[in-house]
Formats: C-alpha cells, sequence, structure tokens
C-alpha cells in the first residue's frame, strides 16, 4: 500500500466517515470515532477489533518519547486558527502516535485586577470567553480529545457558536453544562491564570501567536519549519524508526470489498 492509500485508510478509521452512499454503516456503538481504538473493550463494541490490531501493528516503538509540541495560541487569532486548521489538526490526525500535543489559549491576553472581567484579549471580550471555553474543554477531555473539539470550533465560521455541536460531536459523554460550569465559575478563572503564568514564564518570551515549542524549546528555524510543514518536521524531530506516514514504506493491510 501506498502513503496516499495508507492515509486514506488511517483518516476514515479515525475521522468514521461513512464512506459512500450506506455501503460503510457506522458501527452502533457509543463512543465518537477517535476513539474506536483506545482499548480493546471499546473496539469489540464498535466492530472494528481487526482494523484497530491491523493499525497497532504499524505503530511506533511506544518506548521512545514522541516529539512534544505546545501551541500558544488565540481563539480568534486568524493565524492561529489556520495553523490549527491546517497544520497542527492534519499533522495530528497522520502522526498521533509519535507527537505530544499541548494546547496553550492565552496567547497575547492580559491578566487585569478586575472581578468582572480579570482578562483583556487582543480580539475583544468574545476571544477572551472563546480562550476559556477552549481552556475548559481541554481540562474537561484532556488535549488529544480536546484538539478535535477545537479544530472543530476553529475552522467554522462563528467559533462560539460552534462551541455545543462541536463538543456533542467528539465528546458526546461531556455535557454542556459541565464546560459552562466552568467557564462561568472559580475553576475558568484559574485555568487561564495558570496559562498566563506559563506564557509569561517562556524563554525567549513570546512575539507572537501563534508560538511554538518542541520538546520544550523554542527556536526560530522550527517555527519556520513548522510553518511550511509541521508534519515534516515532526517526521525529522522524532528519534525513533520512522512510521511509514513519515517514510512512505508499503503497509500490507487486508483488503475488504462490498
Amino acid at each position: 500500500m501506498k502513503l496516499p492509500e495508507l492515509l486514506v485508510v488511517v483518516f476514515l478509521l479515525f475521522a468514521g466517515r461513512d464512506g459512500f452512499g450506506k455501503s460503510h454503516p457506522k458501527p452502533a456503538c457509543r463512543y465518537p470515532p477517535s476513539q474506536w481504538c483506545h482499548s480493546l473493550q471499546i473496539a469489540i463494541e464498535c466492530k472494528v477489533q481487526k482494523q484497530c490490531m491491523e493499525l497497532n501493528a504499524i505503530r511506533p516503538n511506544q518506548m521512545v518519547p514522541r516529539v512534544s509540541v505546545t501551541l500558544y495560541y488565540e481563539s480568534l487569532c486568524p493565524d492561529s486558527r489556520y495553523f490549527i486548521t491546517q497544520q497542527l489538526f492534519p499533522t495530528w490526525m497522520m502522526l498521533q502516535d509519535i507527537m505530544s500535543i499541548t494546547l496553550v489559549p492565552y496567547g497575547n491576553a492580559n491578566e487585569i485586577s478586575s472581578e468582572t472581567s480579570p482578562f483583556t484579549c487582543q480580539h475583544g471580550a468574545p476571544e477572551c470567553r472563546a480562550n476559556m471555553i477552549e481552556a475548559c474543554v481541554i481540562h474537561l477531555t484532556g488535549n488529544a480529545l480536546a484538539l478535535q473539539i477545537i479544530y472543530c470550533m476553529e475552522s467554522s465560521a462563528d467559533v462560539l457558536s460552534a462551541t455545543q455541536p462541536c463538543l456533542q460531536l467528539y465528546a458526546p459523554s461531556v455535557s454542556w453544562s459541565s464546560v459552562d460550569s466552568c467557564v462561568n465559575g472559580r475553576l475558568g478563572y484559574q485555568l487561564m491564570h495558570g496559562y498566563a503564568a506559563i506564557t509569561r514564564a517562556l524563554t525567549p518570551g513570546h512575539t507572537h501567536v501563534p508560538w511554538l515549542t518542541f520538546n520544550g524549546e523554542y527556536t526560530e528555524e522550527n517555527e519556520d519549519k513548522a510553518t511550511s510543514s509541521l508534519f515534516l518536521l515532526v517526521c525529522e524531530l522524532y528519534r525513533g524508526l520512522k512510521p511509514p506516514a513519515c517514510t512512505g514504506a508499503p503497509v500490507k493491510l487486508s483488503r475488504s470489498f462490498c
């Protein structure tokens, strides 16, 4: 199987598309496609055990550290949105076995002494709210699942309006009320306060967003490479045996037809 064909197989497995017409109905299970291969129990319930076993067979050695990618961004910044939708999410879809992602939705915001509005944001109050929503989503779901929800939000015409539908699509077990309670309660502020401290502690200090660190370090060279092709950079930085997605090596998977 050539690289483009492998990417299609992996994308269909994780994206949960129906294919063409009704030839590939969705498994009747209570988990979203992104979680089908998280455990043997889920794979069996969703009737994708064979596909998950094949996918696991071509995964890299998990003893080798993954490439750690941390993105400092703003929810309504056009450049941040572009990077998430055009670089970060597609790369993670293909290379999630060799990379880990940490999302920090704060960017150029400022923390101020005000009980009613403790933060100001570069793109106004709507961005402060969207930043906090995404912070709460990250807290409640974890970075990997949150990335899918945030990708859905950031690729929409209206980030804030897309929040609830995207949450329902990718994390149906997480209620909107839990996110809303986080945003409007003390927890949301505490999360943003933590992100403010993390962002201020950057060395060198960030001068723009999106701002990227790899394995905890920032270099202008890596930023340039990531802007051009994050996919190629992650493949380059990974120290283990390169996965087929990086090398284009043929992979034998079972074939089935209707």
